[in-house]
């Protein structure tokens, strides 16, 4: 049903131009060192994908986003050329200076899903909950056709 990419693997197979920074990641900066560079690309292939969790029924697909800590108003979601993007927006670098020790801070992402006709964008819904942000996805009656069997004679 969908074809789930990172921003970044969208970038070098579909062409969708530039996405998304970051998304968690590793920073050492928080105690003065600067990351080697191999370490730093090693982390960059990681830092842009969120977990997500996709449920089916008759009615619809939903999209469990794992988005803990983040602000509501800062996702959007959105659909263009049949391309599902899930969006994360905050200010770049924004370290809490108070830590002595700090492993996460949110970072911006996007991740990208392929609809293939088979959603009603229209009727696209989204909530965020307790760190999950859930995107209903209603199916298209017209292309979620069940199975037919075919009689060999």
């Amino acid at each position: 049903m969908y074809r789930n990419r990172t921003a970044h693997g969208a970038q070098e197979g579909n062409q969708f131009g530039s996405f998304g920074q970051r998304c968690g990641g590793f920073n050492a900066q928080k105690f003065g060192k600067q990351m080697p560079h191999w370490m730093q690309k090693f982390a960059n292939q990681f830092n842009n994908s969120v977990p997500v969790n996709i449920e089916e029924n008759d009615e619809a697909y939903t999209m469990l986003v794992y988005a803990v800590g983040l602000v509501k108003e800062n996702f959007t979601v959105s659909v263009n050329d049949d391309v599902l993007s899930i969006a994360y927006k905050t200010e770049q670098n924004k370290m809490n200076e108070s830590f002595t020790h700090q492993e996460f801070a949110p970072q911006n992402f996007e991740r990208l899903f392929q609809l293939n006709t088979k959603v009603t964008v229209e009727l696209i819904s989204a909530t965020y909950t307790d760190g999950v942000l859930k995107v209903t996805l209603p199916k298209n009656p017209e292309t979620n056709r069940p199975a037919q069997k075919v009689a060999i004679q």
